[in-house]
């Protein structure tokens, strides 16, 4: 009985995903066919500025992650 479960929910998530992205992606294509024209010094800018934030929240996830190893008495030294 609890068989076709699953199969409704995944087949409903994938069908909401799939309707999600295609929206996702003709905002973006209408968004870029607004401006043609983009200054490449600014998006130039952005790129590195999104970088450096990743890098910085992976770096801040990282030490999180080490102290509370730490904390809760992991051994997280390598062999």
């Amino acid at each position: 009985m609890m068989e076709w479960i699953p199969i409704v929910f995944f087949s409903f998530k994938g069908i909401v995903l799939a309707i999600g992205m295609f929206y996702a992606i003709k905002w973006h294509y209408d968004q870029g066919q607004k401006k043609q024209a983009t200054d490449k010094r600014t998006l130039l800018r952005v790129s590195v500025a999104v970088a450096l934030a990743f890098v910085a929240l992976l770096l801040g996830l990282l030490l999180l992650t080490a102290l509370l190893s730490k904390t809760l008495g992991l051994d997280l030294t390598l062999p």
